[in-house]
């Protein structure tokens, strides 16, 4: 029996639920948040908390994620409600979620606009910096794949860390945040939020060039922003841009614009094309975390309190900003599973077929580099689908190993 023939056996599991029902697989519950509290991270001069997630099945080189929540939240809620640990658990990388504590600041706002805790090695900046060499030591972090993202002050501390330590991060996201620089102490910040001045672009970028030593590459960033939002004005996301913009000596017309989800897109790219900063508009959202059904059909999130239903899952589009979605966990057991009866279906004579059957021992060796298989490549972009087609999968696997044309 050829092993074409065999091939069409193997695309009859497809129907198998093991493999077909992936939807909800690995995804935490969400009633409990699966973060969990890490000491002994460093001096932790901010006096922060540090709560992590790392998933059984890991990229190869594992990414990182830090998530910095926004006021009047703790680290489990904005992960419940963002939905960034069952992100985590799709595609494979590790999180990190800061947590303010009441002593610091008693609306649980990070310090965005304190001097001492927005400079490089001090405060705040410096016990997430802290917490990211712990993360990157305990999970094998691949030093060019860390990310930062944030909401409200949260954002507004996104703004901090990627300026002070802008070697660290390949990216960032922030949503309804402020530009890094632009407050020194409750005034300025109070001002800033309700009413946002506008700065010249040199002025903005220079503020992000002289909070360290860095001379480049700069993180890419995307900025995220609620048009109808009363607590942060939007104007900042103008101004976010405008920074950035200016550090990455990018010109302030958008080189594409168009429409994601029904909301407006702005994107520039570098000269080797690659995006390197965008912008959504979430026309008629408050002041919030955008939510809605990811481009996989999935849902990420619940929500709550800052946790909009907008019909657009930015935490999903902000993973694929950062690299993150090309890549999909799947339960080795239920593989393991599968190519047991995959082995056993294709050794079957076919009905009116004369030749003789494959023998199983030969078919097994075959596919017994998927008996370890835990992840496979899911292209960015795919057309909706909750299903996973097994044999397309090892169609791949037999012509890698050169079985198949």
């Amino acid at each position: 029996m050829s092993l074409a023939n065999n091939v069409e056996f193997l695309r009859r599991l497809s129907k198998i639920n093991k493999i077909n029902g992936l939807g909800d697989f690995g995804r935490p519950s969400q009633s409990q948040s699966p973060l969990v509290e890490v000491t002994g991270f460093g001096a932790n001069p901010g006096d922060l908390k540090m709560f992590s997630f790392v998933p059984d099945e890991l990229q190869s080189k594992p990414a990182l994620v830090v998530v910095l929540h926004g006021c009047g939240q703790t680290a489990s809620s904005y992960d419940l409600g963002a939905g960034w640990s069952s992100l985590a658990t799709r595609y494979g990388f590790a999180l990190l979620m800061p947590e303010q504590q009441a002593s610091n600041n008693p609306n649980g706002c990070f310090n965005w606009f304190n001097p001492e805790d927005t400079a490089r090695d001090s405060g705040e900046a410096c016990s997430i910096r802290q917490m990211i060499t712990r993360m990157a030591g305990d999970a094998g972090i691949d030093p060019h794949r860390v990310f930062v993202t944030g909401i409200s002050a949260g954002g507004a501390m996104t703004s901090v860390m990627l300026a002070t330590y802008p070697e660290v991060f390949a990216g960032g996201a922030i949503i309804a945040g402020l530009p890094f620089g632009v407050a020194n102490n409750v005034r300025e910040a109070l001002s800033g939020m309700f009413q946002s001045s506008s700065h010249p672009a040199g002025e903005l970028g220079d503020l992000v060039r002289n909070a360290s030593n860095h001379k480049g590459p700069w993180p890419k960033l995307s900025v995220w922003h609620g048009s109808a939002d009363r607590t942060v004005n939007p104007a900042n996301a103008n101004e976010i841009v405008k920074q950035w913009l200016d550090v990455h000596q990018l010109p302030s017309a958008p080189m594409s614009e168009g429409t994601v989800d029904g909301y407006p897109h702005q994107v520039w790219w570098n000269a080797d094309g690659e995006t390197t900063v965008e912008s959504y508009t979430i026309t008629d959202m408050a002041h919030g975390t955008p939510l809605g059904v990811a481009d996989n059909d999935e849902r990420y999130g619940a929500q709550g309190a800052f946790l909009i239903e907008a019909g657009i899952s930015s935490s999903y589009h902000i993973a694929s900003f950062f690299g993150l979605t090309d890549w999909i966990g799947l339960p080795k057991e239920a593989v393991k599973e599968a190519v047991k009866e995959a082995v056993k279906e294709a050794a079957r004579p076919i009905p009116g077929y004369s030749g003789a059957p494959a023998r199983a021992a030969d078919i097994a060796t075959v596919l017994k580099p998927l008996t370890t298989l835990s992840r496979h490549a899911e292209p960015p972009r795919q057309p909706k689908s909750r299903h996973i087609d097994i044999g397309a999968v090892i169609t791949r696997a037999l012509t890698a190993a050169g079985l198949m044309k």
